[in-house]
């Protein structure tokens, strides 16, 4: 399984829209965030998690021809931002793209994205094909399991693919979810800034946290512009790293 960091950054993108950063424009290329999506792939299967705001310009960079499913942790803008994105996808793969989510997710993106569902909609529209996941599903050769989590008070998913897993956006992994967690190589997990946040783990939350699982390798998303890379590695044990956009991970 090859995974690819897509986008690490927070819902602004780092550095931010007009460069609005306390500790200014670092000129580390790590330093330089879209939003947050990765890109799995196994030896039959091509999977998209999330689809924000530079969702185009990562497909490009990052090679992706072809999307055999698109799995949303959930409705923030940021992470759904980039659907129109998909429409030569669909045009290419001659069909909807299976989309696989909560219930609740499924009802936010047809009414923001109205447009898509509406009867005699406009031809040439984005095909998205939902799947509510609740239980563990299989694609091909990859096995994925659902793990609810919380973002503040709201209800999101991130997602198991074999032996690896991904959640970002959250500062609550109930106890069910820490057992779907039993077992697994590589954990990303968001780790937003240092000092405290009321819906996403600091930095130092999560490196307990992945030290609590027995994780063997955990890469910190999600992370904010006063995040810099080489400073914040400096001050983390060797088992969690600072992921960084197309960082590409082989397990």
């Amino acid at each position: 399984m090859k995974i690819t960091f897509l986008g690490t950054g927070t819902s602004m993108g780092v550095p931010v829209a007009g460069g609005f950063s306390r500790n200014g424009i670092s000129t580390d290329p790590r330093d330089q965030r879209y939003r947050c999506s990765i890109w799995v792939q196994t030896p039959e299967t091509s999977i998209v998690v999330d689809s924000g705001p530079e969702f185009r310009l990562q497909t490009l960079r990052s090679g992706i021809t072809k999307i055999d499913a698109l799995m949303i942790t959930h409705e923030h803008t940021d992470h759904i931002a980039g659907m129109d994105d998909l429409r030569p996808y669909c045009y290419a793969q001659n069909g909807a793209i299976p989309t696989y989510t909560s219930n609740q997710v499924v009802e936010a993106i047809k009414t923001r994205f109205h447009y898509m569902f509406e009867p005699g909609k406009t031809p040439g529209s984005v095909d998205l094909d939902f799947h509510v996941i609740e239980n563990e599903i299989k694609l091909s050769d990859c096995t994925i399991t659902p793990l609810p989590v919380k973002h503040g008070t709201m209800d999101i998913l991130g997602f198991r693919f074999n032996d690896f897993a991904y959640v970002t956006d959250t500062n609550f992994i109930p106890e069910e979810t820490r057992e779907l967690l039993a077992g697994v190589k590589v954990l990303v997990l968001s780790g937003l800034r240092w000092n405290s946040h009321p819906t996403h783990f600091t930095i130092g939350e999560a490196a307990e946290i992945a030290a609590e699982l027995g994780v063997p390798k955990t890469y910190l998303t999600h992370l904010s512009p006063q995040v810099r890379h080489e400073e914040a590695e400096s001050r983390l044990p060797e088992s969690v790293r600072l992921a960084f956009d197309q960082l590409e991970i082989n397990i």
